[in-house]
């Protein structure tokens, strides 16, 4: 029988709005048991409605957030105690920073964010996923990785922060994440890939300016984004689709592989900045490269 997402425990960050929301609502329509983690107890429950509304289905809710190393632990050991097994991770959360802030570690807070906290919880996380095998982890990233230049000896953007440059670095170090993870499950029943989830106007700029929002939602929004449902579908794919059962280190957009940037095809990188990333969330060097 092929593999399925029917009855696997699927766990989805930042579903509770946007692409997340509708990845959840894809799985649970295929008969998934679904957990979304959302910083707000109010917008996680709100989001529990439409899923059971959308799919007929029910789903959990975990508050939690990504925001630091302690607030990331604290939730993988929620995620732990919660669920015996986890047979698909969705790092779907994120944020766009249109200024340069610290978060609670006095790390830069898009790359925190972005980046480490996906990096932290998918490790402390590993070992569940090793267990309950065949498994899948989707990271989600975007085009806009494409743009993304990283600066080994400044991460954090203390010489000169960019909106626009931090959002798509954070981007590449999703995919280079996976290519590097990907080597490192190697031989495992653990499979990982990146994706493009579409331009959709999600509230990933909820931290824009109000005219940039409002332009956003009412005039470029129905010409240029396309919904969040039709957004999801490419996480819904890796997520669920029995022909990617093996597939590893890739990374996808319509639901189709592509090749990603020269930058993120790059081993030497990808392995410094899983080290890099290790250190800053004090997590030693987490899978041990086979």
């Amino acid at each position: 029988m092929s593999w399925t997402v029917k009855d696997k425990q699927c766990v989805i960050t930042g579903g509770n709005s946007g692409i997340g929301l509708w990845t959840a609502i894809g799985l649970a329509k295929q008969g998934a048991k679904v957990a979304i983690v959302s910083r707000s107890r109010e917008r996680g429950e709100a989001a529990l409605v439409t899923i059971r509304e959308e799919s007929g289905r029910e789903a959990e809710l975990v508050v939690g957030d990504l925001g630091s190393v302690a607030a990331t632990r604290a939730l993988a050991e929620e995620l732990l105690e919660r669920f015996p097994a986890i047979h698909v991770l969705v790092n779907n959360a994120g944020l766009w920073m249109t200024e340069r802030t610290l978060n609670p570690d006095g790390l830069e807070t898009t790359f925190a964010v972005n980046h480490l906290g996906p990096f932290l919880l998918t490790n402390l996380l590993l070992e569940r996923l090793s267990e309950s095998a065949p498994a899948r982890i989707v990271n989600v990233s975007s085009t806009a990785h494409r743009q993304g230049k990283l600066d080994f000896e400044d991460l954090q953007a203390e010489r000169g922060y960019g909106k626009i440059k931090a959002y798509c670095d954070s981007k590449l170090c999703n995919v280079l994440f996976t290519r590097e993870l990907a080597r490192r499950l190697e031989g495992t029943r653990v499979t990982t890939n990146a994706l493009h989830p579409g331009v959709v106007n999600t509230n990933l700029s909820s931290n824009a300016p109000r005219f940039v929002r409002w332009l956003a939602q009412t005039v470029l929004g129905p010409v240029f984004f396309m919904t969040p449902e039709k957004g999801a579908r490419t996480s819904v794919h890796v997520a669920s689709a029995p022909e990617l059962a093996s597939v590893s280190g890739r990374y996808f957009k319509d639901s189709r592989q592509k090749t990603p940037s020269r930058a993120a095809q790059s081993d030497a990188d990808a392995a410094r900045l899983w080290e890099i990333s290790a250190e800053l969330v004090g997590l030693g060097q987490g899978v041990a490269p086979r």
